[in-house]
């Protein structure tokens, strides 16, 4: 039988052990600096902030884990980590606003070239696609922060070659480049064409070799 004095001390709360305490001190760091930080956070950053002895991939599997059913969740995001609202909410948050510009076929198509053929120059998104690029359609790219210039190529004339951003990746939901979909799974969405992919870029016959139907401004003339 326990008696008043066992049963005093079975109930008392339990002290936190050092070991404890530096835990739960680190998982609130990573959960502050991850809400103040304007970007996804990499592993080594995080790790930079800890305790030596505490292991970050089960810090950050505790917090998943803690968000998994909240209103935001821990997600991996442009090669780092980030808090995102949960999925099943997004729809209740969505509104509508005016576009004032969307991207034109040539656009995307361009993005997507750079996407998967990066680095790329002009010269060889022209080539894929069939057509000359149009002016502004980089500038456009480059003003959404999707696209970025990145070095030069040691041939003649040293042309500027183009790559995809962390931007990007965040705006499209990829955790790194090997997340893009294949040409499979963009027919399926309806996002490509039922082209052959050899075909695809090549100008129809009411497309003599330019882009078509840019947005309004948009100058054919090729820069």
């Amino acid at each position: 039988m326990i008696d008043a004095e066992d049963r005093d001390e079975a109930t008392e709360p339990h002290e936190p052990t050092d070991r404890e305490a530096e835990r739960e001190r680190a998982l609130r760091l990573i959960e502050a600096l991850l809400f103040a930080s304007d970007r996804p956070m990499g592993d080594a950053e995080l790790v930079a902030r800890l305790p030596d002895a505490l292991a970050l991939e089960e810090l950050l599997e505790t917090l998943r884990a803690h968000y998994r059913f909240r209103g935001i969740n821990l997600v991996r995001a442009a090669g780092g980590w980030t808090f995102r609202t949960a999925p099943d909410l997004a729809g209740l948050l969505a509104h509508e606003t005016v576009q004032a510009r969307k991207l034109t076929r040539a656009q995307i198509e361009t993005l997507a070239i750079i996407a998967y053929h990066q680095p790329v120059t002009r010269a060889e998104v022209e080539e894929i696609r069939g057509v000359t690029l149009a002016k502004g359609t980089l500038d456009l790219l480059m003003e959404a922060g999707w696209v970025q210039p990145k070095g030069r190529r040691e041939t003649p004339g040293r042309p500027a070659t183009w790559v995809t951003t962390d931007g990007f990746l965040l705006h499209f939901g990829l955790d790194s480049l090997r997340d893009l979909p294949n040409v499979d799974e963009l027919r399926a969405a309806g996002l490509l064409d039922a082209r052959p992919a050899s075909t695809l870029g090549e100008a129809a016959p009411d497309e003599p070799g330019a882009d078509q139907g840019g947005y309004a401004g948009e100058d054919d003339d090729p820069l």
